[in-house]
């Protein structure tokens, strides 16, 4: 790990390398190869640095949200007991109003239901009333033509009959 001081020097370093006199084109070759890798190596302690930080601020935070959970947990058991020791009855009530919540549920289903049904019933009266009111238009048309075809078969019968008399 660097300090901020050995950042410094390395930093004059570079700069220093940069502007001294370069001995030949390898050696200035080999001195900027030298300058990334310790560049390169600086950035990666610092990353590394950050990465080893960032965890423990994680494991930290983490710790202490288990500890919350728990004493959540804690307190929300004193307020039950405490709520039981206001109202011995409450929690008959608050069973019982479940169980109305419960059977309202199961209510409404069944209010539709018959809702429903009802109306099915309606329609299905209504067809059947028209029906039978057709049945019975159709029953008198029915007597009628038979009325009208036996008062036509008497009138031929009797005209037969007259037909047959004068005939003798």
């Amino acid at each position: 790990m660097q300090t901020p001081a050995m950042e410094q020097q390395h930093i004059q370093r570079v700069k220093n390398l940069g502007q001294s006199y370069r001995e030949s084109p390898a050696q200035e070759d080999r001195e900027d190869e030298e300058m990334t890798r310790s560049a390169l190596s600086a950035f990666r302690a610092k990353e590394e640095q950050i990465e080893r930080k960032k965890m423990e601020v994680r494991d930290k935070v983490f710790a202490h949200l288990g500890r919350v959970e728990e004493e959540t947990k804690r307190l929300a058991e004193i307020k039950e007991e405490l709520e039981a020791m206001a109202d011995p009855t409450r929690k008959e009530v608050a069973a019982i109003r479940k169980r109305i919540d419960v059977v309202n549920r199961e209510i409404k289903p069944l209010g539709q239901s018959c809702l429903k049904k009802e109306k099915e019933y309606k329609e299905a009266l209504e067809a059947f009333n028209e029906k039978n009111k057709e049945k019975v238009q159709l029953i008198n048309k029915l007597v009628e033509l038979v009325s009208e075809s036996e008062r036509l078969r008497m009138k031929k019968l009797e005209e037969l009959s007259k037909t047959i008399d004068s005939l003798h």
